[in-house]
């Protein structure tokens, strides 16, 4: 009795993780499918919650008493702090969307300095707030605010603007990271022997290296298979048809997503330039990115936790889920900013139209006279 006992309840975890991931699973793809306004609400509804999971921990340690308004206040510079990063980026990516609702222009055209004067309102907000009681304590809590806005904010806009350069560039990066969660896991279980790290001790050597070998081989194979997809790979652009602002979903895909023939001697193979760059996010999600988690375990074993909530059956809060993925999404952005990402006419004529008329000349003048010593134009 006592020994089928344990195997009930392993079977039973097993069974509610499987459910769970099975679920979690069909609902990104029917959020992938609806595109990138189902994304965003999915993006912020995310960041919203591994938040309020991460901050919750703060207030119960701290042990703080009651006092009005100070719980908004965090709350307050959450929406500070994404005002100012998906300002930015929604600056950049629908700038057409914009101009077209002059109320909507002034607020991202002012951002920054609005973004300012609001955080000067919460600063000032806070010192009114003060108790000499649990003043460290008040302190401590505003340093934890900003930390996760670090963490979890800045790094949502990054998903962002992933997501804005094309879907694949957010699928197939939290794809590989579910790779090698699962291979990592499946590996240890039937191989796993070393220990990897005494942060987690369930982790293995064995299951580390069989899902590096796993992430790498069925990542590159389902890059292959995205890359058939022309609506994952075209970068989001909104254009102003008659009197509606609408996003093209059809677009030339660039250059690492064509297709390239390679022929030898008996057979040619199909290669897409895009699955080179896919080797390193692959080695980074293996390699690097369960490190995120590694971290995230010291953090829960510094408060004597398992998991940072309840709020997904069998898999614990969502920030257990997403805490490798925000690490990933950092990584991608950064080397699409500097391997992947290239100037296009519409981002330049968009800068130039933002000149004021003389200015507007002055890049005309500069552009024909460059033209003309090149002999591109009489």
């Amino acid at each position: 009795m006592t020994s089928s006992k344990p195997e009930a309840v392993i079977k039973k975890n097993w069974v509610q993780r499987t459910v769970t991931a099975t679920v979690l699973i069909l609902g990104f793809i029917v959020v992938i499918y609806i595109g990138v306004p189902a994304l965003l609400v999915a993006t912020l509804a995310i960041q919203v919650k591994c938040f309020q999971e991460i901050i919750t921990i703060a207030y119960n340690y701290k042990k703080l008493p009651e006092i009005p308004l100070f719980r908004t206040l965090n709350w307050y510079f959450l929406f500070v702090l994404n005002y100012f990063f998906f300002g930015e980026a929604f600056s950049q990516y629908l700038d057409t969307y914009i101009k077209k609702y002059h109320i909507l222009e002034s607020f991202f055209a002012y951002h920054r300095f609005l973004t300012f004067c609001l955080y000067m309102v919460g600063l000032i907000w806070f010192l009114n707030l003060l108790r000499k009681k649990v003043i460290r304590q008040q302190f401590t809590l505003l340093a934890w605010t900003h930390f996760l806005g670090i963490i979890i904010v800045l790094q949502s806009y990054m998903v962002v603007q992933n997501m804005f350069e094309g879907i694949i560039w957010l699928v197939l990066p939290i794809s590989l990271v579910f790779l090698n969660d699962i291979f990592s896991y499946i590996f240890g279980k039937l191989y796993g022997k070393t220990p990897l790290i005494k942060l987690s001790p369930k982790k293995t050597l064995e299951g580390f290296f069989g899902g590096v070998a796993s992430t790498v081989i069925l990542g590159t194979l389902l890059a292959y298979i995205l890359c058939h997809f022309e609506y994952l790979l075209c970068p989001t652009k909104f254009v102003d048809i008659g009197n509606s602002i609408n996003m093209i979903t059809k677009c030339t895909p660039s250059d690492i997503f064509q297709p390239i023939t390679i022929d030898f001697k008996f057979f040619s193979v199909c290669f897409y330039p895009f699955l080179l760059h896919v080797q390193f996010l692959a080695l980074f999600a293996s390699l690097i990115a369960p490190f995120g988690g590694f971290c995230a375990s010291g953090f829960k074993r510094a408060f004597n936790m398992k998991d940072f909530g309840d709020s997904i059956p069998g898999h614990g809060g969502v920030m257990d889920r997403f805490d490798c993925q925000y690490l990933m999404a950092t990584f991608v952005n950064v080397y699409i900013i500097s391997f992947i990402r290239s100037f296009t006419v519409e981002k330049i004529f968009a800068k130039v139209l933002s000149l004021n008329d003389a200015g507007q000349l002055e890049f005309y003048n500069l552009l024909e006279d460059n033209l003309k010593l090149q002999g591109l134009i009489d």
